[in-house]
């Protein structure tokens, strides 16, 4: 029940070539990367501000443990 199988993948795929023609491919999947690239370096920033922030707490925390 989990997943795609390598059937469906090249339907899929096949329906875009249909869809969006040979052309216009390299356009989509230039785009399609950008927009995971953003997408990586955004969630990549939002780990960063939570363990910082996480990090942040654990030292106060240790700090009012000392006194």
């Amino acid at each position: 029940m989990g997943g795609l199988g390598p059937w469906e993948i090249i339907i899929i795929l096949v329906v875009i070539l249909l869809i969006f023609g040979g052309k216009k491919l390299p356009e989509l999947a230039k785009g399609l990367g950008q927009g995971l690239r953003e997408f990586k370096k955004a969630t990549k920033e939002i780990k960063t501000q939570v363990d910082d922030s996480v990090n942040e707490i654990d030292d106060v925390k240790k700090e009012i443990k000392k006194d």
